[in-house]
């Protein structure tokens, strides 16, 4: 799906300067031929489904599977890792040293990488992409750029992390199968964690939930899910809620490393469909109340642990004024109006299949963003067109923080198949200004975080997007020389590049450090963003990412 998606996406955003009338780019567009282009990304997503298939025998370590993709003359490098120790590189982190690669036969490769793989307890991932591929004869034959990682514990019980480059030539045995002919690594990073900073404990914590696969009894409906944090019960421990598919769940921490899931007798167990969890005090009682975007009807749960002493949700939507219909994906809070109570400012995609985006680089015909302003009465009044927030983009997700440190909450929101917006608070409504601070990222938003990288005092902004190694090896044929190319390829991409990250440079302008500090590919990324994870007093960077996936690329 991710394949076809990013094909159909810039063949798509192609035809628009043809449209536009605009002449140099319409010359360029016209020189590409759209059946010669559809025939070489069929055989490099054939070839890359081989690949892929190569992958998995490689994660199971199975000689026999390996050597089943390489011809009767096939010939490889061994993997260029030289005796010796390890370089410290970063805190637990260690660089393995490398030395020039050696080329083998088919029978010395296989020994080689099955003494590497031996020595592994475990392989955790492992993938191999097409960079780029020339095709040539009958049968086809390739000539393609690589790129590779895999992930495993070693030995040693080690994480071991492994990326690198090569090219390899390949032979079509049949449709959808490929014989290696050559396969030489060009480059090669070996990395080693000699302590784990995080362990999987979700099964002995009690959270452990195992969905079934998308589109069974269960599982049918193609949404997203959130989770959010608060002390529901005033326990001084934080609590977990968790929309689902079939339930939601609300993990009361227990303080001892375990959690219990009390939704049922919270009442909050089974609601209409939902998507983004938001806990804040709606009321000012001094709990966390629970609202919840949906797509369909919003939600809002009052706690009443205070003043009941029980830890119960009790739907308010109607009398509280947010039972509005949108397409709600996420929501945030701020006080927005500075009345002294929390707003709620819900992000509204739109039904993506049932209906596509107008542009796969600036669509607007999403579903109106949604602003519940309080009334300091337990209800809201929704105010979105009035306070000029009612983005009828593809929004995502959003974050309120000070963007020009006038102590008033600025509203940044990540909008899928488009330009993000920045929307500035002018006292009773909102500009947008992003292109003015120099936040008009251009991608497909899935999240937004904002967080000091550099320990600078000022406030950056990092935006999670989609990153696409077809995207990219697609615009390599379109625009191989790099030179003079048209604006508009430089829309693709960025759409194509992954996640951006905006330095504050302190005098009302955002820049782009993405390629200095990065990149940041995170494949089909959400939301996400920053946080210390090693406790060293500096920001890192999360992104999870993933989506609907099969053993066959054409699933994924």
């Amino acid at each position: 799906m991710f394949l076809r998606f990013a094909r159909r996406a810039l063949l798509g955003c192609l035809s628009l300067p043809l449209m536009a009338g605009a002449a140099e780019p319409a010359r360029a567009a016209a020189a590409i031929d759209p059946d010669q282009l559809e025939r070489h990304e069929d055989l490099t997503e054939s070839l890359a489904n081989s690949l892929h298939a190569f992958s998995l025998e490689i994660r199971q370590r199975d000689l026999n599977g390996i050597a089943g993709h390489l011809g009767p003359d096939f010939s490889g490098t061994d993997l260029p890792l030289a005796e010796g120790p390890a370089t410290p590189e970063f805190r637990w982190i260690e660089h393995r040293p490398t030395r020039d690669a050696k080329r083998l036969d088919r029978a010395a490769f296989l020994e080689s990488w099955g003494a590497y793989l031996a020595d592994f307890q475990s392989m955790e991932d492992v993938r191999w992409k097409v960079k780029g591929a020339e095709f040539s004869g009958d049968p086809v034959h390739a000539h393609a750029k690589i790129k590779f990682f895999w992930l495993g514990r070693n030995a040693q019980g080690h994480r071991e992390w492994v990326t690198g480059q090569g090219i390899l030539d390949a032979l079509r045995s049949d449709e959808e199968r490929w014989q290696l002919e050559s396969l030489e690594i060009t480059k090669l990073d070996a990395r080693v964690a000699t302590r784990d900073a995080f362990h999987e404990v979700g099964l002995t914590a009690g959270i452990a939930q195992t969905l079934p696969p998308w589109g069974s009894p269960g599982n049918e409906q193609f949404m997203a899910h959130g989770v959010a944090l608060a002390d529901v019960n005033l326990d001084g421990a934080l609590d977990m809620f968790l929309t689902g598919s079939a339930s939601n769940f609300l993990y009361v921490n227990q303080g001892d490393g375990r959690f219990t899931d009390q939704a049922r007798d919270a009442l909050v167990a089974i609601t209409p469909p939902a998507t983004g969890p938001l806990f804040l005090d709606y009321d000012n009682d001094g709990d966390s109340d629970l609202f919840l975007a949906s797509i369909g009807t919003q939600m809002l749960f009052e706690n009443r642990i205070i003043p009941d002493g029980r830890l119960e949700f009790v739907e308010v939507s109607e009398q509280a004024g947010v039972s509005h219909i949108a397409e709600g994906y996420s929501a945030l809070s701020a006080d927005v109006n500075a009345d002294g109570f929390p707003d709620i400012y819900v992000c509204s995609y739109n039904k993506y299949g049932q209906v596509m985006p107008d542009s796969w680089s600036d669509a607007r015909n999403g579903t109106p963003n949604l602003l519940f302003l309080s009334n300091g009465d337990g209800t809201f009044a929704e105010a979105a067109s009035a306070w000029g927030v009612a983005d009828s983009r593809w929004s995502y997700a959003g974050h309120f923080g000070d963007f020009n440190g006038d102590r008033r909450p600025d509203l940044y929101v990540a909008n899928d198949f488009g330009v993000n917006t920045l929307y500035i608070h002018q006292g009773d409504h909102f500009e947008n200004e992003a292109a003015a601070f120099g936040l008009d990222d251009t991608g497909n938003g899935m999240g937004v975080s904002l967080g000091d990288y550099d320990n600078d005092g000022l406030l950056d902004v990092h935006v999670t997007n989609m990153s696409s190694t077809a995207g990219n090896r697609i615009l390599q044929v379109l625009f191989p020389d790099g030179v003079n190319t048209p604006e508009y390829a430089n829309t693709l991409l960025k759409l194509a590049a992954g996640n951006t990250l905006f330095h504050n440079d302190g005098n009302g302008q955002f820049r782009n450090v993405s390629p200095e500090a990065g990149p940041f590919g995170g494949g089909w990324a959400f939301g996400g963003g920053f946080l210390d994870f090693d406790n060293d007093g500096w920001n890192d960077l999360h992104t999870p990412n993933g989506f609907i996936s099969g053993k066959d690329l054409k699933d994924t």
